[in-house]
């Protein structure tokens, strides 16, 4: 990871680090030993911190397990056990994506959370790795959506795919296959629609883009990302489960981290829902969504430096 996205990150997480990491070491400060008022103190900053009910569960007991075992003796040793705790549950997340030829990403969220320039950031990171990349505009239902993502592809240079307003969302996943068939693309990323209200519906569509896009490439979509807006904090868990149960999601995209103080909810969203971050967004430049890198996230919450050997 790049030095300087590293400190994008160590400044956008400021807010989040003030309001969980300050306030966790606040409860330690005023407390001399450990007992019951100082777990409960403790339990009740974690629950304010957007880390979700699961999330401070576990924490909790792992702290308990450390007094337990000798690992914790004294307040003081609270912070760095949860510090390794927090960053060992961001790893156990991370894996490797093997892309296939052409890789497909279904990019699913309601409207609102940033879909059409993650799309576009996509878009954009791809292609500076060498990657030939075909955008299809699959949300025909929201006024004018097609035309702002082609705004977006004209700016990072890659072809877009689109049908008029109305149209069948699947028709454009065909041509948009057809497409990078025809010009031998790497990489197909497809928008949605974002209206969630209508479950049943959007779950039907996805399912036909799915068929369309599988009946072109083995396995497609490979990826559907779900957009999640960061500063939402656990009220976007609340979102994703809903569109879980719509769509089968195995990738998280968190943008607008940059500036809350809810960027606990990273930390939560692998274990409230069972599904990896994928990419982090902390600006509005076309270089700040990143992949996703748990031992970075993690340095940079608990304001460390850079791990000697990353990029």
């Amino acid at each position: 990871m790049a030095f300087g996205f590293f400190n994008k990150i160590k400044e956008g997480l400021e807010k989040t680090r003030k309001s969980f990491v300050k306030n966790v070491e606040t409860v330690i400060i005023g407390y001399a030993e450990i007992d019951d008022d100082f777990l409960d103190d403790l339990e009740a900053v974690m629950l304010t911190s957007d880390l979700g009910p699961k999330t401070t569960e576990y924490l909790m007991k792992e702290i308990r397990r450390g007094v337990t075992e000798g690992i914790i003796n004294n307040t003081g040793d609270v912070m760095p056990f949860m510090e390794d705790r927090i960053t060992e549950m961001l790893v156990d997340q991370e894996d490797e994506i093997t892309l296939h030829h052409p890789e497909v990403i279904l990019v699913v969220g309601v409207n609102g959370v940033g879909k059409t320039t993650t799309i576009a950031k996509l878009a954009n990171y791809y292609t500076k790795e060498g990657k030939k990349v075909i955008i299809a505009a699959g949300d025909t239902f929201r006024a004018a959506a097609a035309d702002q993502l082609s705004i977006w592809a004209d700016r990072v240079g890659v072809p877009i795919i689109k049908h008029k307003e109305g149209a069948d969302p699947a028709a454009v996943v065909y041509d948009a296959m057809e497409a990078a068939k025809a010009r031998n693309a790497d990489m197909v990323i497809v928008d949605t629609a974002g209206r969630l209200h209508t479950k049943v519906n959007l779950m039907e569509e996805l399912k036909k883009m799915g068929r369309v896009a599988n009946n072109h490439v083995e396995g497609a979509p490979h990826q559907t990302l779900l957009v999640l807006d960061g500063t939402t904090g656990q009220n976007a868990v609340s979102q994703a489960k809903l569109f879980g149960q719509a769509v089968p999601v195995n990738g998280i995209v968190v943008t607008k981290l940059d500036g809350t103080a809810k960027g606990g909810v990273v930390i939560s969203i692998k274990e409230e829902l069972g599904v990896p971050v994928r990419w982090i967004g902390v600006g509005e430049g076309m270089d700040d969504l990143r992949p996703f890198n748990a031992k970075e996230f993690a340095n940079a919450l608990f304001n460390k430096g850079m791990i000697q050997g990353d990029k």
